[in-house]
């Protein structure tokens, strides 16, 4: 809440106000339908994409009774798979000593972990794969497993990144992270290295708390529109991608065949 009062620059009124509309919503979503200037977002999902296998087309009733769209992607295990590290392999002790040991080792040493612990989400949709840990060598040791735990996040993202573009037709020129996976700044390198396009990471990265912060403050007046919220947004930092295009290429074509030996596992 600190955060959020030093960033939006609210007094405790205003953040009072804006906790107690937020819950009357969700204890009453029916009386701001209609009451608030179709300021309450509603989600309607249709059948996944055909053509990629994408997760959701959303339609949401936006500002001003206007209909958005939006493309949503499902991935089973992103950043839980360095949960799985520090609670199941005990290689780490919290969640942020991942980005430490992964700088430890250059590279993966081959290693590619295919984090398919519930299956595969979007755009695979194989609820019989299982997770792989493949290229293990005589010379691998925790750091490049580690290593590789944090690239599959960033692989993962890569797919339904590409599947969103031949969904859409539309090219990513940048993409805006958040969320605790998004304070690794090895992760977000990573990231816009198979991406091939800047990383922008906010200085709060809490967005979801952020989003609905936002939402209660429209409803209860603090701000006006939208305009005026994303004049809050503040970057951290941009990470540009460094790899060279041909080795991203490479690291992400051997991704794909791990994923492929992971698909279809369990039978049952």
């Amino acid at each position: 809440m600190e955060h959020l009062i030093d960033i939006l620059q609210l007094s405790t009124q205003e953040i009072d106000e804006m906790v107690a509309t937020a819950n009357d919503i969700i204890d009453h979503p029916e009386a701001y339908a209609h009451k608030c200037d179709g300021k309450i977002l509603a989600t309607l999902f249709f059948e996944p994409s055909t053509r990629t296998r994408l997760s959701f087309e959303s339609a949401m009733l936006g500002l001003g009774g206007k209909v958005q769209y939006a493309l949503e992607g499902s991935i089973f295990v992103g950043g839980a798979v360095i949960q799985w590290l520090r609670d199941e392999l005990h290689f780490i002790r919290e969640a942020r000593d991942a980005e430490y040991f992964a700088s430890k080792v250059p590279d993966t040493g081959g290693v590619y972990l295919v984090p398919a612990f519930t299956g595969l989400g979007a755009p695979h949709w194989d609820m019989y794969a299982r997770g792989a840990l493949l290229g293990i060598t005589r010379g691998t040791r925790p750091e490049h497993i580690i290593r590789a735990a944090q690239e599959s996040i960033a692989y993962q993202s890569y797919d339904l990144v590409d599947a969103m573009e031949k969904d859409s037709g539309v090219m990513l020129s940048e993409l805006r992270v958040d969320g605790g996976a998004s304070v690794s700044s090895f992760l977000m390198q990573f990231q816009a290295d198979m991406l091939r396009v800047p990383i922008d990471r906010p200085k709060l990265v809490e967005t979801t708390a952020f989003g609905a912060a936002f939402l209660a403050g429209l409803a209860s007046g603090v701000w006006e529109s939208v305009d005026d919220i994303a004049l809050l947004r503040q970057s951290d930092r941009i990470f540009k991608p460094e790899m060279d295009a041909e080795q991203a290429k490479q690291q992400h074509d051997n991704w794909l065949r791990a994923v492929g030996r992971a698909e279809k596992w369990s039978l049952e």
